[in-house]
């Protein structure tokens, strides 16, 4: 499986963020809800999605990518919420 992250980044519309990847040839759309762009960085509440998701896009992008991997692609779509966040997130580094 080839996974392609090829973008860009528009805002959603319940103000997360969908990112266009592709897998072998087809496209989905990575969706990151408002709330795990906030939970990602709890210092910006109510910040902005896109500018939360440019600065975290790698983190985000990997836990896209890991849930493809695992196979939760449903029509056409991969959901990224709060809980797909690494338990340690709030005692990692940033």
């Amino acid at each position: 499986m080839k996974i392609e992250f090829i973008g860009p980044a528009t805002l959603a519309e319940d103000d997360g963020v969908n990112y266009v990847a592709k897998i072998d040839d087809r496209n989905i759309v990575c969706h990151f809800s408002y709330e795990i762009l906030e939970d990602i960085d709890s210092e910006s509440l109510l910040g902005n999605s896109l500018e939360l998701f440019a600065k975290y896009q790698l983190v985000l992008l990997s836990i896209a990518e890991q849930k493809i991997l695992d196979g939760h692609v449903h029509a056409s779509k991969v959901q990224i919420f709060s809980g797909d966040l690494p338990e340690d997130w709030e005692r990692k580094e940033r």
